[in-house]
């Protein structure tokens, strides 16, 4: 038998295997926080999309800390939450094989970026989708039969999901195709449950409905693609000398003899990132209002802090690289958060209630930075910039 010559643990946790390509896009929520019939009716889930980072200043309140009552610079994502539309309702009933879905009633209307969803190639289809169970709404046979459903779910049902969309035609991107989801309602009996979602059908949900301020929230998405990796970059194991016969970035061993296979657990190449991953504990630093229309001006101040002379929005100037400009509601998170910009990420309650005092710590921002994101950005808003630069030869009146 040989042996090692020097021990070492093992490279990578066997928590996250297996490494595969997510099966899908938008990150799906496999837990639900627990229901609390007290409390009054609720979503436990947003969607939202990464729109990049910056960072923030503020004074820590954690007395015992070597920081408490410092400044303290952080860094923070940036997430644009335009309000989510309910276009439908499902009711759950409990087997002993887990859930089954009962029934489900869609909205009269439904808009077209939703229906977009359901289509391959739209702009050559019939659109022909959602045509018959609007007619429902129309006379009084189908009335009774929707009203007949939401009776049953009453009746039968333990767990009620409404249907939501995003609304593409808000973000001015290029793709228009909403994304659907089933958030599970909390709070409530079951009847205040339907009605609640019979209610909120074809109006549209903003994010300050679900999430509060200084929350901790769960984020569910998927990770940033590296396409096929070899096992130092996957793996992080140990180069091998630079001597090596046929290269260095490789594993020396795979395995003894005996069994003649490959383990599971031996570092292999292969796929790195798109995995679906969920965070937990992102503290909500500020949910802003997105641009709005106050006295026929376009009000943008919504990145300014008690501290602030002049107000100012949260874009940096110039925008977020490969974004854009956030002009809906958005959520600022403390840290990093995965995926790519742009990336859609289910924004999620946390199925924990949380007790340390890190947690529930009351913040308040003394500075936003929004200096260019590309470059080193050196003016706070274009304000700034002509002061400092002055007039401007591009700028000249012919």
């Amino acid at each position: 038998m040989s042996h090692r010559k020097f021990e070492a643990p093992r490279h990578g946790s066997k928590g996250f295997l297996p490494k595969k390509r997510s099966r899908t896009y938008r990150g799906r929520v496999k837990a639900f926080p627990k229901d609390d019939p007290s409390k009054p009716v609720h979503l436990t889930c947003f969607m939202g999309y990464k729109a990049g980072m910056t960072h923030i200043v503020r004074e820590m309140d954690r007395p015992g800390s070597k920081a408490n009552k410092k400044e303290v610079v952080e860094a923070v994502t940036i997430l644009e939450t335009p309000p989510i539309v309910c276009v439908g309702v499902v009711g759950y009933i409990e087997t002993p094989r887990g859930l089954r879905a009962l029934k489900t009633v869609w909205a009269e209307h439904i808009g077209e970026e939703c229906k977009r969803r359901f289509y391959k190639n739209w702009s050559q289809s019939k659109k022909k989708a959602f045509t018959k169970s609007s007619t429902k709404w129309g006379d009084d046979l189908g009335k009774k039969e929707i009203e007949k459903d939401l009776a049953q779910m009453k009746k039968y049902c333990t767990v009620i999901r409404v249907i939501v969309h995003t609304q593409m035609k808000l973000l001015h991107r290029r793709q228009k195709k909403a994304h659907i989801m089933e958030v599970q309602l909390n709070g409530g009996s079951v009847a205040d449950k339907v009605d609640f979602a019979r209610k909120h059908f074809e109006q549209s949900i903003p994010v300050t409905d679900v999430f509060a301020m200084d929350e901790c929230i769960d984020i569910i998405g998927v990770t940033k693609g590296h396409g096929f990796k070899g096992v130092t970059s996957r793996w992080h194991t140990k180069k091998l000398p630079r001597k090596t016969h046929k290269g260095l970035r490789k594993v020396a061993c795979i395995g003894a003899w005996h069994p003649s296979r490959i383990q599971y657990t031996v570092p292999r190449a292969g796929q790195k990132g798109y995995h679906h991953r969920t965070e937990i504990n992102k503290k909500i630093y500020r949910i802003g209002e997105g641009y709005k229309m106050k006295d026929g001006k376009l009000v943008k101040n919504n990145a300014a802090t008690d501290y602030d002379l002049a107000d100012k929005s949260i874009n940096p100037m110039g925008g977020f690289p490969h974004y854009g400009e956030v002009k809906q509601d958005f959520l600022m998170i403390k840290g990093a958060c995965i995926g790519h910009k742009k990336r859609l990420l289910t924004l999620r309650k946390s199925l924990l209630t949380l007790t340390k005092r890190r947690y529930n710590e009351k913040v308040s921002l003394k500075f936003i930075d929004t200096s260019s994101k590309f470059g080193h950005g050196r003016f706070q808003t274009p304000a700034d910039k002509a002061a400092f630069m002055g007039p401007l030869k591009k700028d000249k009146k012919e």
